[in-house]
């Protein structure tokens, strides 16, 4: 972990620990880079936090290997969608920002699916509730893997799900041969000097602008206790009361 985080990973909020952040930001490393952020996570995190003023902000390392063996980015995959829900139902009015670099990206994309994409290897989780999606409100991709090269590692496409379309941004430097079709290695390195780490902070910081707050389910107003009201006496039938006068005349003394 690194030192920027705040929460520790597998943390969850309680009412005896630190209080719920206004944002989380949930970030998965690229291959080959030691555990935590990452430097394009951890650019992106600074660059995000000097951008949302006073707002408190949290951060979570994606727990997975990041390595060559790409069939074990599943790891990713259900660490990030557990981490994602865990704060959604615990922390329910927190920003969640959802985002990866090259392998991690991959990641990311699929925590958003809303199917398990075909080709999957066994084991892929479900997708994550429609009502999660409400709680993230911004994803940013890093060099996601293109088609091309996830055909390449013979793994399923990428697909951001609809639900988190809209508040998705895709960055791709010129020439990267991950998610591009150039086939410049270094390219693939260049995402704070390009200012696209920048660029997804500002989109980002937007996002977490004009969140709206969490609905909550409205109570049901308690029923107006009704008055009281006598019970009325019970009158007699005009029948019956004739009968009795009919009956009386017959049966009395005369």
């Amino acid at each position: 972990m690194m030192a920027t985080s705040l929460t520790p990973i597998g943390a969850i909020p309680a009412a005896s620990a630190a209080p719920c952040p206004d944002v989380e930001v949930v970030f998965a490393r690229g291959t080959a880079e030691a555990p935590g952020l990452g430097p394009t996570g951890e650019a992106f995190v600074s660059a995000l936090r000097s951008r949302i003023g006073t707002k408190s902000l949290d951060v979570y390392p994606v727990d997975y290997p990041a390595t060559t063996e790409f069939p074990k980015a599943l790891d990713g995959v259900r660490d990030a969608s557990a981490r994602v829900e865990t704060m959604a139902a615990n922390c329910p009015d927190t920003n969640i920002v959802l985002g990866g670099f090259s392998q991690g990206a991959a990641v990311a994309g699929f925590v958003t699916s809303n199917v398990i994409p075909d080709g999957a290897p066994e084991g892929v989780p479900n997708p994550m509730p429609d009502d999660v999606a409400e709680h993230v409100v911004a994803v940013t991709l890093f060099g996601k893997p293109n088609d091309r090269f996830m055909r390449v590692i013979n793994q399923p496409d990428v697909d951001v799900g609809p639900m988190y379309a809209d508040k998705t941004v895709e960055l791709c430097v010129e020439e990267d041969f991950v998610c591009s079709s150039g086939r410049d290695f270094n390219a693939h390195t260049q995402y704070v000097e390009t200012g696209m780490v920048d660029q997804a902070a500002t989109f980002a910081a937007g996002k977490v602008a004009t969140a709206l707050p969490r609905e909550v389910a409205p109570q049901a107003p308690a029923a107006a206790e009704q008055p009281h009201l006598p019970t009325p006496a019970a009158q007699p039938q005009p029948h019956l009361q004739a009968a009795c006068q009919t009956e009386c005349r017959v049966i009395g003394p005369e």
